[in-house]
């Protein structure tokens, strides 16, 4: 029953952030000063989000990213396919918002700490992902509740646990 209610959370969730029409970007007047000091400086944590314009777990996320040092650029649009397909992701492996920083993408809710690990660390990788909308992952939390949830790192050839969140249940 728990599986049915969180997969039809799930749906809701994605249906309610949009993803609808073609894409539109919206870049902010910041845009090419943030792609410029993405290209030449990776410590000034630049992060260029790509997310539905009514989506409030996304905002809730690129706060967290902002509390955590970032500087966000956020594109709105309602189609967010194109963005996850030049990204990588992987059939299964989406969320609700994508992002890109230092030739890596982020995609979903992706606590800031593993985007500092893998900033210090670069992996030979596309990027990382915390597929769906866990439960208590940065802006998606519910009270005290966490469901225990992956943070993984990707390639073209698949994935691989980066870090793992075992949740208060």
């Amino acid at each position: 029953m728990m599986k049915v209610f969180s997969a039809l959370l799930l749906a809701f969730l994605v249906t309610a952030c949009g993803d609808d029409g073609p894409p539109e970007p919206q870049a902010t007047e910041a845009a090419p000063a943030a792609a410029e000091a993405t290209k030449t400086a990776s410590t000034d944590k630049v992060l260029e989000v790509y997310k539905s314009p009514t989506c409030g777990c996304c905002g809730a996320w690129v706060d967290h990213m902002k509390e955590n040092g970032y500087q966000v650029v956020v594109h709105e649009q309602q189609n967010l396919q194109s963005i996850k397909e030049k990204a990588g992701i992987l059939p299964g492996q989406g969320s609700c918002h994508t992002a890109f920083i230092d030739g890596y993408a982020i995609e979903g809710h992706v606590p800031a700490a593993d985007v500092d690990r893998l900033l210090a660390e670069r992996p030979d990788a596309r990027g990382l992902t915390v597929p769906g909308m866990p439960v208590g992952s940065p802006g998606m939390e519910m009270g005290d509740r966490v469901d225990a949830y992956d943070v993984l790192l990707f390639d073209e050839d698949g994935t691989a646990v980066f870090s793992h969140y075992p949740g208060t249940e």
